[in-house]
């Protein structure tokens, strides 16, 4: 029994699959575990229902079909994704060149058959996802760290500052800590746009930035010696990080000092 799930958010969308889900059930055994209408929603019913396969649109409002995948594979037993996709003629190729099955809309009932009798030779933890997200410029709006056995997401909106620890990434919020695997030098690829280097170690949303702090260094308790550093402050968290002096001109260009 092969266990569907349908994801997307167009409500005629998701009911015309549900019939073709119905007649191709005529030819292979399987069931339409549920449906979810967003990118959030389906990574709650893929925890929930633990489906086989998942129909997964590409464009949605609060996630895309593309992020949602990357944060599927990270799982220890990902389902098998099929992207259901709008895109055009000229963006087709980025599918067929990763070996991922792809349905085009509007899907018809003998391609989806198809798509569902090669599902189980699909790789269940494909690692090109992360090309194909390059090739279609796909970003991801959340991070996924795993906590106490569960899937976190966390909005790259809320990160005050990307800290690297030994073999760990410090996610930092407004309200906590998470930790990642991630390299920081992937992240700074990725989101560099939203995020400043500041140390060799540390990267600083640049929209969290308050202001700078400079610390002079001391050789004893009365006088001053060498040329100390600067520190960033943040807006919604007391800690105070240093800047090195190879970042400092970067850092003080991104803010605009």
């Amino acid at each position: 029994m092969l266990n569907v799930l349908i994801v997307d958010d167009e409500p005629l969308a998701r009911s015309r699959l549900t019939q073709q889900l119905a007649e191709c059930s005529r030819e292979i055994e399987l069931n339409v575990a549920g449906t979810a209408e967003g990118g959030l929603a389906a990574l709650e019913a893929v925890d929930r229902l633990r489906p086989d396969a998942v129909l997964l649109d590409i464009t949605m409002p609060d996630m895309s079909g593309i992020e949602v995948a990357r944060h599927l594979v990270a799982r220890d037993e990902p389902p098998a994704i099929v992207f259901v996709t709008a895109f055009d003629e000229h963006a087709l190729p980025a599918f067929e060149v990763q070996a991922l099955d792809y349905l085009l809309k509007p899907v018809r009932t003998e391609r989806l058959l198809e798509a569902l009798r090669r599902v189980h030779r699909l790789k269940r933890n494909e690692p090109r996802i992360e090309e194909l997200a390059r090739s279609l410029g796909s970003r991801r709006s959340h991070l996924t760290v795993s906590e106490r056995g569960r899937m976190v997401l966390v909005p790259i909106d809320e990160i005050v500052y990307l800290r690297a620890e030994l073999k760990y990434v410090t996610i930092r919020t407004s309200q906590k800590e998470h930790l990642t695997e991630e390299s920081l030098a992937a992240l700074e690829q990725e989101f560099g746009d939203r995020f400043v280097r500041i140390h060799r170690n540390a990267l600083v949303a640049r929209t969290a930035i308050q202001g700078f702090q400079r610390v002079r260094a001391r050789a004893d308790g009365e006088s001053d010696a060498g040329e100390g550093h600067w520190e960033v402050l943040l807006k919604t968290v007391a800690e105070r990080l240093p800047i090195s002096r190879r970042q400092w001109p970067a850092v003080k260009s991104a803010a605009g000092v």
